[in-house]
Order: structure tokens, then C-alpha cells, then sequence
């Protein structure tokens, strides 16, 4: 009788224990949503390629002295930490993951990219548990709420497609190069394509869009209220918009190669054949000095330092604390690269 409510009892036990085992993979594997008005990336960063991406406290970049590795690091600059061995960009992230596209395998070299595969990854923040969502090609994305929407490569063209973060849907929405990046309370703006340039909304809930204003922009970037931009008519000099007061402003006569915002000021790369130079100005156009001679790209910004490079050059990568003009060189990049390539 003892030996058989001995085994009884083991049995259950057993039960019990793989019943709890199985929740706990369950709950593992289950993906946490995000709330209303999350937003993976600025839309600055996005649009000069996202390598690099801030969330609560913490930056993840495309390590350009270690093949565009994904890395993170306090925002000071401080603990950097290698998480990934393949190539990425276009960096989104939110509470709980980092999405990324991974870049395909020829467009870096090395043992470890020979097994790399494209597309469109999740991982957890610390690197782990990655997910491949999509194979497609990306060539612009951002996270907005629980989808992502990306631009890829449609059998006849390019197309502007939605993915679930836990990959349940993935959804064409039209079949345009609509670029994504400049989210805002869970919308999006946009530039004209085809017939125009002017500025739309795109509404996540009917996914529709409407015209907003008749301009005839380029890369628009959403900051306090107005729609910065790169005016296509007039040689690509940066103006903003006001929502609010339906008004233009000039903001430099510059012709603009690229641009970012944050921590109230613009920092943009100014085209010229003798004297091109990374500016900083700042939100109304004002107290504008040259940060750097020469032609530059990337720039990135967190709420510490903005990043850039050499035009053509993957390294070295330059920073300048937020608000400054005083550069130096990413070196804590170099010093984690060199300590894990070995």
C-alpha cells in the first residue's frame, strides 16, 4: 500500500513539474506588448541609416570598428557590451526588445559572417533570444506601437509593409517607398513619392493617409509642434513647418546633405563646393557655428553626444557632447572592438 502511494505520489509530481515547466516556456516565449505612443528610433537617426538607438538609459549602436556589430553602453559613453557578430541598422527598441535589420552577409567580412542571414531580427535588450520576423530586404523601418513598418522589396516595386512585433500579421499597405521613420502619439509622417512631395500623416488605425500640407518637402523630422524639412525647391535649404500656425520658417540657406534634431538643436551637414562643413544651429535657425570642415554623414544623436563620420569612411567615428562643437573621437568604440576581435 506504502509503495503505492509512494508512486502515486511521484507521478503527480512529476506532472506537476513538467505543468510548471511548460508555463514557464510559455511565459518565456510569450512576447510582451508595448503600451500606446511607443516609438523604436528618432526620426533623425532613422533616416541617417539608425545606427544608433536610445532607450531607458541605455544606447545600442552599430559598432562601425567591429563590422557594425550591435553593441550597448550607458549613455555616458560608459560599459560597452558586444551583442551580436552580424551587421546591423536601422535600430528600434522598446521596453523590452531591440529589432534590427540584419544586414546580408556580403556587406561585411570575416568567419563570423559566413553563417549571417538578412532580414529583420527582435532580440531581447541584452542580445539574446533573437527572433528572425521577416527575410525580407529593409530599407527603411520604425517601430510604432506593437508594428513595425518597413520598406522592402515587392515583386514590382518597392512597398510599404506592417509586421507585429510577435509576427502574427504582416501586412502590405501600398505599394510606395513611403518612408516611416518620423513617428508621432502612434502615427506617422511622411514626404510624397510619386506626383508630389508634399507632407501626409499616415493613420495606424484605418491605414490611410491624408495630405496634411502642400510643400514640396524631404525627410521630415517632427519636433514641439513643427515638421522640420529639406526644401526640394529651393536646393534643399532646411525650413520647418507650423502645424499650428500653417506657416514656413528658413532656418539656414545652406543646401542640406543630411540633418538631425534633438536636445533643441540641428546639427546637418552643409553642401558646398569649396567650403562644406558639419553646422550646428539652433530649433529657430540662430547662433549657427561650424562643428567640423569637410564633408561628413551619419549623424546620430542621443541625449548626450552626437555621432557622425567622414563622408565614405566607416571609421574613424567622431562625437561631440549634445549642445557643443568640441569633437573627439569615439575611442571607447575602438577600445571594445579591439578587445573583442581578439
Amino acid at each position: 500500500m506504502k509503495k503505492k502511494t509512494k508512486t502515486a505520489f511521484t507521478l503527480v509530481l512529476i506532472v506537476f513539474v513538467i505543468l510548471i515547466l511548460g508555463i514557464v516556456s510559455f511565459l518565456k516565449g510569450r512576447v510582451k506588448m508595448n503600451s500606446a505612443g511607443t516609438t523604436g528610433n528618432t526620426a533623425g537617426n532613422l533616416n541617417n541609416s539608425g545606427l544608433f538607438c536610445e532607450r531607458d538609459g541605455k544606447v545600442f549602436f552599430a559598432n562601425t570598428y567591429d563590422g557594425n556589430a550591435l553593441y550597448s553602453m550607458n549613455v555616458d559613453g560608459t560599459d560597452l557590451q558586444k551583442l551580436t557578430v552580424t551587421p546591423v541598422s536601422m535600430l528600434c527598441a522598446d521596453e523590452h526588445y531591440i529589432y534590427y535589420y540584419q544586414q546580408p552577409a556580403d556587406a561585411a567580412s570575416g568567419i563570423d559572417y559566413v553563417i549571417s542571414t538578412h532580414g529583420l531580427y527582435r532580440a531581447s535588450t541584452s542580445g539574446k533570444n533573437v527572433v528572425c520576423l521577416t527575410r525580407d530586404y529593409v530599407f527603411n523601418m520604425q517601430l510604432v506601437d506593437n508594428y513595425i513598418y518597413y520598406v522592402t522589396r515587392g515583386d514590382s516595386g518597392p512597398e510599404l509593409r506592417k509586421l507585429k512585433i510577435d509576427k502574427s500579421e504582416n501586412v502590405l499597405l501600398a505599394e510606395l517607398a513611403i518612408n516611416p521613420s518620423c513617428a508621432v502619439n502612434g502615427m506617422f509622417y511622411f514626404n510624397g513619392v510619386e506626383t508630389n512631395h508634399y507632407l501626409y500623416a499616415w493613420n495606424p488605425q484605418t491605414d490611410s493617409s491624408s495630405v496634411v500640407w502642400q510643400g514640396n518637402i524631404w525627410n521630415p523630422i517632427y519636433d514641439n509642434g513643427y515638421i522640420y524639412y529639406m526644401d526640394v525647391a529651393e536646393n534643399y535649404r532646411l525650413c520647418r513647418y507650423s502645424l499650428s500656425m500653417d506657416s514656413v520658417e528658413i532656418l539656414t540657406h545652406d543646401r542640406i546633405d543630411c540633418y538631425n534634431i534633438g536636445g533643441g538643436y540641428i546639427y546637418y551637414q552643409a553642401n558646398s563646393p569649396t567650403s562644406p562643413a558639419l553646422k550646428k544651429m539652433n530649433l529657430d535657425g540662430s547662433n549657427v557655428e561650424i562643428v567640423a570642415e569637410g564633408n561628413y554623414t551619419a549623424i546620430h544623436m542621443t541625449s548626450r553626444y552626437v555621432y557622425f563620420q567622414l563622408f565614405g569612411e566607416q571609421t574613424p567615428v567622431y562625437q561631440v557632447p549634445l549642445g557643443t562643437a568640441s569633437v573627439s573621437t569615439f575611442d571607447a568604440a575602438l577600445s571594445a572592438a579591439m578587445k573583442n576581435i581578439k
